[in-house]
C-alpha cells in the first residue's frame, strides 16, 4: 500500500478509522523548527468531527501526541511521530456491510485489490486517515512561515451541490473569515443557502457534494520540478490523493478554455522588486513553476458515500438487498475538508521549497 507522500519532506500515515490510533512519521523535517503540540492541534481541531449539526456527531477530541522528533521544543531532525487516539469507536454499526459493501465506496475495490478490508468504517480508505495529513501539514506549515515569512495558505468552501459563493468571496480571505460560518465560506448569504442545503438532506439521509478553493500567498517563484514533478502535478497528486476527490484544477482551470489567449495571457508588470502579473489566469504557476503569483486551485468532492436513505444494491454473493447504512456520517464533507486540503498544500509547498534550497545551495 501507497501510504508515504513526498521525496524530501516525506510523510507516512498509518491506522484505520476503528482501530486504537491514527497519526503519521514526518520525515526530512529540518531540525530546530521550534514545535509542540500546540502548533499542530488548532488544525486538528479544525478537522475534528461533531463540530456542528452539519458534521458526523462521532466526538473525538482529536488530540495528538509528539511520539519522538523534538526536544526541548525543537525539531531534531530526526523523524518525528504524531499520534491521535481512536476513543469513539463503533465498530458494531458496520456489520451489515460486512458482506455488503456500499455503493460508490472503497469496500469492494479493496476487497478486490488486498483480498480482505477493515471490517469497520472503511479503514485506511476512510477521512480518519487524514488526521496524519493534517497533523504533518501543520508542521510544513510552520516550517513555510519560519522560511518565507507572511506565508498564508487558506482553503474555504466554494460551492455546495449548486450554490456557488461569489468570485469576490475569496477577497481578504482569512481563516477567520472561512470559520466564521460553520460551512466554512466566507460569503455569509451563499454560506446560508448551503448550511439549509446540507441540513436539508441530512433530514432526507442523504448527502451533498461541492467544491473546496485554495488560495497559497507569499511564496516565492520557482518552485517546482519539471517536467514530471510540476507544480501543479504534485498538488494534482496530493488532492486526488484525498477520500471523495473527484476532480483538480488550477487557474482558470476548464473555464479557461472558454478564452482566446489574448484574453488568457497573464502580463507581465513590476512588483516592487520583482515581476509580477496583471491578472492570474495561471494560478500562480507557469511551466509546473511556481512564478510568486497567489496559486490557486480548486478540488471537486463528490457527496458522501454512506448514506441511511435505502438504496438497492446487492451483497458480495449478488442477492439482492436493501441497504440502509448505519452509522454515524456527515452529509456534506465540504467543511471538514478544508483544513485537509491546506495540509496537503502545505506538504507539497514544503517538499518543494526544500528541492529547491537544496538545487541553489
Amino acid at each position: 500500500m501507497s501510504s508515504t507522500f513526498g521525496t524530501l519532506f516525506r510523510v507516512t500515515t498509518f491506522g484505520e478509522s476503528h482501530g486504537k490510533a491514527v497519526g503519521a512519521i514526518v520525515d526530512g523535517c529540518p531540525a530546530n523548527l521550534e514545535l509542540t503540540e500546540k502548533d499542530i492541534q488548532p488544525q486538528l481541531t479544525r478537522r475534528r468531527p461533531g463540530q456542528s449539526a452539519l458534521t458526523t456527531p462521532r466526538d473525538e477530541a482529536d488530540a495528538v501526541t509528539i511520539l519522538s522528533g523534538t526536544e526541548n521544543g525543537k525539531t531534531l531532525g530526526t523523524p518525528i511521530g504524531l499520534s491521535v487516539n481512536n476513543r469513539d469507536q463503533r465498530p458494531g454499526d458496520y456489520s451489515e456491510m460486512d458482506v455488503v459493501p456500499r455503493p460508490s465506496h472503497a469496500d469492494y475495490t479493496y476487497l478486490m485489490k488486498y483480498g480482505n478490508k477493515a471490517s469497520s468504517g472503511g479503514g485506511r480508505s476512510s477521512a480518519r486517515e487524514t488526521i496524519g495529513r493534517v497533523a504533518a501539514g501543520a508542521i510544513a506549515e510552520k516550517w513555510l512561515k519560519t522560511r518565507f515569512g507572511d506565508v498564508s495558505i487558506v482553503a474555504y468552501v466554494s460551492s455546495v451541490n449548486a450554490i456557488e459563493a461569489p468570485a469576490g468571496a475569496a477577497e481578504g480571505l482569512t481563516r477567520e473569515l472561512v470559520d466564521a460560518t460553520p460551512v466554512r465560506c466566507p460569503d455569509e448569504e451563499t454560506a446560508k443557502k448551503m448550511i439549509a442545503a446540507i441540513e436539508e438532506a441530512r433530514d432526507a439521509k442523504d448527502s451533498l457534494g461541492g467544491t473546496v478553493t485554495c488560495i497559497c500567498r507569499g511564496l516565492p517563484a520557482g518552485l517546482g520540478e519539471p517536467v514530471f514533478d510540476k507544480l501543479e502535478a504534485k498538488l494534482a497528486h496530493a488532492m486526488l490523493s484525498l477520500p471523495a476527490t473527484k476532480g483538480f484544477e488550477i487557474g482558470s482551470g476548464f473555464a479557461g478554455t472558454h478564452l482566446h489567449g489574448s484574453q488568457h495571457n497573464d502580463a507581465f508588470v513590476q512588483k516592487g522588486d520583482r515581476l509580477g502579473t496583471v491578472t492570474n489566469y495561471s494560478g500562480g504557476v507557469q511551466g509546473g513553476i511556481s512564478n510568486g503569483e497567489p496559486i490557486v486551485f480548486r478540488i471537486a468532492i463528490k457527496p458522501v458515500a454512506t448514506i441511511g436513505l435505502a438504496q438497492e444494491t446487492v451483497d458480495l454473493d449478488g442477492k439482492a438487498v436493501t441497504l440502509e447504512a448505519k452509522g454515524r456520517h456527515d452529509p456534506c464533507v465540504l467543511p471538514r475538508a478544508v483544513p485537509i486540503v491546506e495540509a496537503m498544500a502545505a506538504l507539497v509547498l514544503a517538499d518543494a521549497a526544500l528541492q529547491q534550497e537544496y538545487r541553489i545551495r
